[in-house]
């Protein structure tokens, strides 16, 4: 049975891309055979990419019928160029389609709650005003007058960044993906290794946020993820079910961030345009 060919083939008839490399897999090394070449896993641009450029690759009709997704790669001090080094293990990740985010993010939950009997009234106080049981997945808003497409919120927020130097230097990546969500574990992205080595359980939380509100995956770092989001929860008893979501997700960002859930929720949910996740 004969392969279908992989989307990065049809990079060559696709116009207007800047200078990039295909980035492969590791080369498969068997005892007593050939070595194997990589297979190709990602395009990256060459150098950094600006703003306005950046948020027109989300809206080109060819990249989404070539089955390429556009995501942005943030280097870092000493982790420069990390998708070559290091960092991409798709070989270890399982299928998307294989996990839901509501069991997903159950077992994420249970995980990271704080041991009562160490932690006691302080942990209580972390994930305040939830138990130690998984308190469900978080309601999507209710459509808001203002609210805006997704892919626009994406472009704006993409511009954002890179024009504040939030973003600062950032390479373009066309990854092979059906949707957005899937990029993490398309291209084998290791970041929350020290949370969960299985990428495609985070696809899978990404993807219900994707259809509950409206989020977009835009940028990722060598352990960092920044999202846009369309439709937030725009007030704190709203907020406070994404919260224990994302304390489940990232538990960093509450443990050596905003302290609590609630702090989180008021902090960085609601209304929040933008959803950043770093894993230690």
């Amino acid at each position: 049975m004969t392969n279908p060919p992989n989307p990065l083939s049809a990079l060559g008839s696709l116009p207007g891309l800047p200078p990039g490399t295909v980035v492969t897999t590791r080369p498969d090394r068997r005892p007593l055979r050939r070595t194997r070449p990589g297979k190709p896993l990602l395009w990256v641009s060459d150098r950094p990419v600006d703003a306005g450029a950046t948020a027109s690759y989300r809206d080109r009709p060819d990249l989404a019928a070539a089955g390429l997704q556009a995501v942005l790669l943030q280097e870092r001090r000493g982790l420069e160029e990390w998708w070559r080094t290091r960092g991409l293990r798709p070989e270890r990740m399982s299928d998307p389609d294989g996990h839901h985010a509501e069991p997903v993010l159950r077992a994420f939950w249970n995980a990271v709650i704080p041991d009562p009997e160490e932690e006691g009234e302080d942990g209580e106080e972390l994930i305040a005003p939830f138990g130690r049981d998984w308190p469900g997945l978080a309601q999507p808003p209710s459509p808001a007058p203002d609210g805006r497409d997704p892919e626009a919120a994406a472009r704006a927020l993409t511009d954002e960044l890179i024009g504040t130097g939030f973003l600062a230097a950032p390479r373009l990546a066309l990854v092979p993906a059906g949707r957005g969500a899937d990029v993490p574990a398309a291209m084998g992205w290791c970041g929350p290794a020290n949370h969960e080595q299985d990428t495609a359980l985070v696809s899978a939380v990404l993807r219900s946020w994707e259809d509950r509100f409206g989020a977009r995956v835009i940028a990722l770092g060598f352990d960092e993820l920044h999202v846009s989001v369309a439709a937030p929860p725009r007030t704190l008893a709203d907020a406070l079910p994404v919260a224990a979501e994302h304390f489940a997700f990232a538990p960093d960002n509450v443990w050596q961030g905003s302290g609590s859930v609630r702090a989180y929720a008021e902090e960085a949910v609601a209304g929040a345009a933008h959803w950043s996740f770093w894993w230690d």
